[in-house]
């Protein structure tokens, strides 16, 4: 154990000798403080304004004077998605996703989004987030720091000595794995500070501590990268050299053909073809402002059938109250049958592409990142499934006000007749069936299982890695 630390100290000494060494470490670290710091006062900003517009959406429409309930399924509502605690780390899909949708009858909006805000903090490097750092750039500094572990002693004809004084090759390695594991650690701190300001905001330690470990496995093979490729090849520049080059394949090569990939492997529909087919399938269903639409004559006959009498006018329901209810729910059924379908395309196309994690680690700490934190994909559709709930829930709240407490008498003649009009006003308390509309991300036990799989990903890596190193270590040589 002596010797292991004896080798790790001077390690240290030696790197903190090397101005390279140092320059790039302090780049590092302020990359990273300048992302952590800017991150985290542009989500907790972006946290209080969307909180904020959430409760000014309500109060408007809650204030809203008496009206006819058709006018205030059309005034429509806002919903908002507030970051999660450890968004301030990983914003993920925030800026692409969208967080806002307008909510309103007979159509399901998109999500709205505006990621130029993200763009004056950090110019043309407004993409950046720790998370981001960590993945691309972190490894850089690993790779500055362990190329020369090895190779630096044989160049230096001090390797031979070193194993004929009797030090193992697997003791020799192990202590320089230490020195730089110790770095991966140092590096960790602002990623740590980052989870303990997420924890006080709400978060449950356990995604914390698990975003953590994610990062760590993450260095870790990089780490193991750096070492492998320093006791395998005979000079520093070479080491140097093929670890550039594997950075290059596995962080910006690979993703980007593991995207293409995915793109055909999992093909979608495109918009305007979905569109136009969802269009002619909501024709088909009827005018659902037209009480008179023959799509609704069976509802009109059954409906009369029902209450024993001849004319609309003596239901005891209002005729187009009952149309609005019977079209909203057969239009949303069918709107809900397209939005299910892009969802399920879409996770498919990001199923494909996660699974390329086995071949790259990048991709597999970015999927766990995202889940964890909970700005992945399956976060925004439980975001839109819950938005259109409540749209459906305050609009059918509304027909059904529509229904019941206004004459059809009056609501046929309301457009030519002052009184007619006052008289289909409802009053304001009718809008109190609007429920509070508050996103909150899954437990932190469902997030961890969802990155599961890039977990095992990561763990393959190290596994495999860890044992090459070892095998490399019995087998090393001046």
């Amino acid at each position: 154990m002596k010797r292991l630390f004896t080798i790790v100290g001077a390690e240290w000494r030696y790197w903190q000798r090397s101005r390279l060494a140092l320059g790039g470490a302090l780049l590092l670290a302020g990359l990273l403080i300048a992302t952590t710091v800017l991150t985290t006062l542009r989500m907790q900003g972006e946290a209080a304004d969307r909180a904020h517009h959430q409760a000014e959406a309500e109060a408007v429409f809650l204030s809203q004077p008496a009206r006819h309930p058709h006018r205030m399924v059309h005034y429509g509502h806002y919903v908002f998605r507030t970051p999660t605690p450890l968004s301030l780390f990983d914003p993920g899909l925030d800026a692409v996703t969208g967080q806002s949708i307008f909510l309103e009858g007979h159509r399901q909006n998109t999500a709205m989004f505006a990621a130029s805000g993200a763009g004056a903090d950090l110019g043309g490097f407004s993409w950046l987030s720790p998370a981001m750092v960590y993945q691309l750039f972190a490894p850089l500094l690993v790779i500055l720091l362990g190329h020369g572990l090895i190779a630096r002693e044989r160049e230096a004809a001090t390797l031979a000595t070193l194993l004929a004084q009797g030090t193992p090759g697997r003791v020799l390695l192990a202590g320089k794995a230490l020195a730089l594991l110790s770095v991966v650690v140092l590096l960790l701190v602002p990623l740590a500070i980052s989870a303990g300001l997420a924890v006080r905001a709400g978060e449950q330690a356990l995604a914390a501590w698990a975003l953590f470990g994610a990062y760590l496995l993450y260095l870790v093979i990089w780490a193991a990268l750096a070492l492998l490729a320093s006791a395998l090849l005979r000079r520093r520049s070479a080491a140097l050299a093929t670890l550039v080059t594997l950075w290059i394949a596995l962080n910006l090569v690979l993703p980007a053909v593991a995207a293409s990939w995915a793109s055909n492997a999992a093909p979608m529909a495109g918009k305007l073809e979905t569109d136009l087919a969802m269009l002619s399938d909501l024709r088909k269903l009827g005018d659902g402002h037209n009480a008179n639409d023959p799509a609704f004559a069976q509802l009109r006959a059954d409906l009369l059938a029902k209450h024993g009498v001849q004319r609309v006018e003596d239901l005891p329901v209002n005729l187009r109250g009952v149309v609005a209810q019977f079209g909203e729910q057969k239009l949303t059924e069918t709107l809900n049958r397209y939005a299910r379908a892009q969802a399920a395309a879409e996770t498919r196309q990001a199923a494909v592409l996660a699974n390329q994690g086995w071949f790259t680690p990048f991709l597999a700490v970015a999927e766990a990142s995202r889940a964890v934190v909970g700005t992945d994909l399956a976060h925004h559709h439980r975001f839109l499934q819950e938005a259109e709930a409540l749209r459906y829930a305050f609009v059918q709240g509304l027909n059904k006000v529509h229904a019941e407490k206004l004459a059809y008498s009056d609501d046929v003649r309301r457009s030519g007749d002052a009184s007619a009009e006052e008289r289909t006003r409802v009053d304001a308390t009718n809008w109190q069936l609007l429920d509070r509309f508050r996103f909150e991300p899954d437990a932190a036990g469902s997030r961890i299982a969802r990155a599961g799989p890039q977990w095992l990903m990561l763990c393959a890596w190290c596994v495999i890695l860890v044992g090459t190193g070892f095998w490399a270590g019995g087998r090393l040589k001046p």
